[in-house]
């Protein structure tokens, strides 16, 4: 996974900077066409099961309905503005969906989340973790951009290329993840992954400035990465803990489902403070002030990084 996401960083570029940004969506269909093919040959069957089992069509409508209209309405807020009709409407018909949900669920003899998976301490603060990561780490690839981009004057091809740092530092991160969650406890893996991906996050502001380079930023990215792919792997191994083999995918799709709404909300966040004395300027003026709030997009990611180690706290040290 993390070596498709190295080579993914330096194809996208060549990608778009040959071909557009549409060259980067269509070559995914033909990627996923071949996942699909590989998944038929490679992937083993399920063992067929005695038990009958009704799929919760009622629950999974009410769910997409609601979790679509609250990305819908956190990604499209600060363009319609939160005041507007369409907005208030879509987080009205959010809430109305996902309380449907829960009366859905609460009732199913065959829920497509047994809510009571929740009293799940492990399964609670992994998810809560997850929902904390993308809104935090999940949303420095998009400021990184901007600042290569705007600010530097960087092409597509050149960004793909300084992505490269980043990504390598995170698939070494998630191999130290994999050896510290073993040698130590779940806890200790995020707790440590956690600090050095803030510590990380707050270096990069130091090269984040307009006037900076690249080289400025890689320190900053390399200990973020690293710290990003250890929280990366620990995550999912505490989401997993302590829940029956027989619904470990339904854990597993809860703590997903709080991964997307995080990245949401977490980068509707932050771009809306990033953007907002940005305003009116142009030329030098404006870049500069991209790059200001690129900084306090930072320096907020490193501290909802630290506000995770709460979550990361309240999951059972080695040998309980």
């Amino acid at each position: 996974g993390a070596g498709g996401r190295t080579l993914g960083s330096l194809a996208g570029g060549f990608l778009t900077s040959a071909f557009g940004w549409p060259a980067v969506f269509y070559v995914n269909v033909a990627l996923a066409g071949i996942a699909i093919a590989a998944a038929f040959a490679i992937i083993p069957r399920d063992p067929k099961r005695h038990e009958h089992r009704n799929f919760d069509l009622p629950g999974a409508l009410a769910v997409t309905a609601g979790a679509t209209l609250l990305v819908f309405t956190l990604v499209q807020g600060p363009d319609y503005g939160w005041g507007s009709p369409m907005i208030l409407i879509s987080a009205m018909l959010a809430a109305l969906f996902l309380i449907v949900f829960t009366v859905i669920e609460a009732r199913s003899t065959d829920p497509l989340m047994p809510l009571r998976l929740f009293q799940n301490r492990s399964l609670v603060a992994g998810m809560t973790i997850t929902f904390l990561y993308m809104a935090t780490f999940g949303a420095l690839p998009y400021f990184l951009t901007v600042l290569l981009q705007t600010v530097h004057g960087f092409t597509a091809l050149q960004t793909g290329l300084a992505f490269l740092v980043p990504s390598i530092a995170i698939a070494a991160g998630t191999q130290f993840g994999e050896r510290l969650a073993t040698r130590f406890s779940t806890r200790s893996t995020l707790v440590g992954g956690m600090i050095v991906g803030a510590a990380g996050t707050a270096l990069m502001v130091l090269g984040a400035s307009a006037d900076s380079s690249y080289a400025a930023i890689v320190p900053g990215l390399i200990v973020s990465g690293v710290g990003q792919g250890i929280v990366w792997t620990a995550m999912w191994i505490a989401a997993a803990s302590g829940v029956a083999h027989d619904e470990q995918g339904v854990a597993s799709g809860m703590a997903c489902t709080t991964l997307n709404i995080g990245n949401a909300i977490g980068m509707a966040t932050l771009i809306a403070i990033a953007n907002s004395h940005v305003g009116g300027l142009t030329g030098e003026a404006l870049k500069t002030a991209i790059a200001d709030g690129i900084q306090v997009a930072f320096w907020l990611a490193a501290a909802g990084i630290f506000v995770s180690l709460l979550a990361a706290f309240a999951l059972p040290g080695k040998g309980k």
